[in-house]
């Protein structure tokens, strides 16, 4: 029962970000009492993605490597550079260029693994393709965001690297462990991580929308207008690049949704801890932004498999 209700929990992810974006803008003191607690709650989500990760599910990792690299680097290429290129040609302040560029820097987003089921992808290369981008995040993302964003702000490497290694390596690791030791064990409880992922995803749009109530009625249509140009390029992106590389359709879909769906909820947790409330409002816009074309994407792609 319990399952259930946490699989069409995480299966309306969009709804309860859209409303947790909602109750952040009219009732911000309500988000407003858990910042504090916003490194933790990431932590703890981070523990519960590594305690439903089967290691089974890395055999298509190593038995075709150079399909999860290819789709990596992808990833890691166009959405770094998309984010920067955007932010220049509209002429964004140095807070909203910087968010923008560390909504692209950031790796793939776990919730992609939902909605490639749900669009009839290939779920175990998204899951490689998100595990292996997450491990490799604590070197790319401060190195992408420090080689296009070093002009507008300082950097500072290091302490972005030990924060995603606090925040995500170390729970995630704790988690798989978890997994490999007590995997029956914990077997009824596996759907309700993904569940409060999706409660985190959605709680962190919303705390950015209270922190900045005031500001976004001064942000001019020009950032949104980023976040969807930055999300479209992703998924065009990631599809077209797998049509170079010659997958099939299923890994077709999966790398468009891989590369178009970031894990925004790490870049605004990352811009509230080491910039301002400010650059964390791109990535939190991203999140929710991609979450909503992915989840219609998804219903397509669906729907034209049970067509054919």
């Amino acid at each position: 029962m319990i399952n259930k209700i946490a699989d069409k929990f995480t299966r309306f992810l969009a709804v309860w970000v859209i409303a947790a974006v909602f109750l952040g803008y009219y009732f911000p003191s309500v988000l407003l009492k858990l910042k504090p607690y916003t490194e933790l709650l990431f932590s703890i989500t981070m523990f519960g993605i590594g305690a439903v990760l089967n290691t089974k599910e890395f055999i298509p990792v190593f038995k075709a490597p150079q399909k999860v690299l290819l789709g990596t680097l992808a990833q890691f290429l166009i959405m770094p550079l998309a984010g920067f290129l955007i932010a220049m040609a509209l002429r964004l302040p140095p807070e909203l260029t910087l968010g923008i560029i560390l909504a692209g820097a950031v790796p793939g987003a776990m919730a992609s693994n939902v909605l490639s089921y749900l669009a009839r992808a290939d779920v175990a290369y998204s899951v490689a393709l998100t595990s292996v981008s997450t491990f490799l995040s604590p070197l790319l993302t401060p190195l992408f965001t420090y080689i296009f964003a070093r002009t507008i702000i300082e950097i500072h490497f290091w302490q972005m690297f030990t924060s995603i290694i606090n925040m995500v390596i170390v729970p995630l690791l704790l988690g798989m462990a978890l997994q490999h030791f007590a995997g029956e064990r914990i077997e009824k409880l596996k759907s309700i991580f993904p569940a409060l992922s999706s409660l985190f995803i959605a709680f962190i749009c919303g705390l950015v929308v209270a922190l900045n109530k005031e500001y976004l009625s001064q942000i001019t249509y020009l950032v949104f207008l980023a976040v969807i140009l930055h999300n479209l390029i992703g998924l065009i992106g990631g599809y077209s690049a797998a049509v170079v590389y010659h997958f099939d359709e299923k890994r077709r879909r999966t790398l468009s949704l891989e590369v178009g769906m970031q894990n925004a909820g790490l870049g605004a947790v990352l811009a509230l801890k080491h910039f301002s409330s400010q650059t964390a409002v791109p990535p939190a816009l991203f999140a929710t932004w991609c979450i909503i074309t992915a989840s219609f994407l998804a219903g397509v792609w669906s729907k034209s498999q049970k067509d054919q």
